[in-house]
């Protein structure tokens, strides 16, 4: 028996997703601060998308709020982040070392829209805008059950640790 490809040029390329086991060799990030459960798809130069299943365990819910638990937007930005993080190392094509750190250097734009809370997928889709002089800068959004929970334009620069106290861009 003989299989013949028949594939074209116009197919859709398939997923890359990346299991937690995948994610943590990217991230530094371990519980309670690792936010990002899994990524679903993601594309060199251009975006990805990663999801944060958030159940009722989370330490943060012990105080935000006891009676009515919600996520952080703090946390939700966070994640989003993390997301971002992925997302350059993958396109620069390196794992980081135990010495890599990505910082903030800055946060336009934040808009919260709706809470998210225990029993809630956030799903980051994360955009490449431009990367200049080793700052990232990336349009985030984070929505859940199609319906948007969190949006910014977060910059981000990578350091060595041993650099981390220099400016960005020097």
């Amino acid at each position: 028996m003989t299989t013949t490809d028949t594939s074209t040029a116009t197919e859709t390329p398939a997923k890359k997703s990346m299991d937690i086991h995948q994610i943590k060799q990217y991230l530094p990030h371990r519980y309670p601060m690792l936010l990002v459960d899994r990524v679903l798809d993601w594309e060199a130069n251009k975006s990805i998308t990663a999801i944060k299943n958030v159940t009722v365990n989370e330490e943060f819910f012990n105080g935000h709020f006891p009676h009515k638990p919600v996520m952080p937007g703090v946390l939700m930005i966070e994640a989003m982040a993390q997301t971002a993080a992925i997302l350059s190392f993958l396109t620069m094509d390196i794992k980081p070392d135990e010495n890599s750190v990505v910082y903030f250097v800055g946060i336009d734009n934040a808009r919260f829209k709706r809470p998210v809370e225990p029993g809630d997928q956030l799903v980051m889709n994360v955009e490449i805008l431009r990367v200049s002089r080793g700052i990232w800068k990336y349009k985030a959004v984070g929505s859940v059950d199609g319906k948007v929970a969190v949006e910014a334009e977060l910059m981000c620069t990578i350091r060595s640790a041993d650099d981390a106290s220099q400016p960005a861009g020097k």
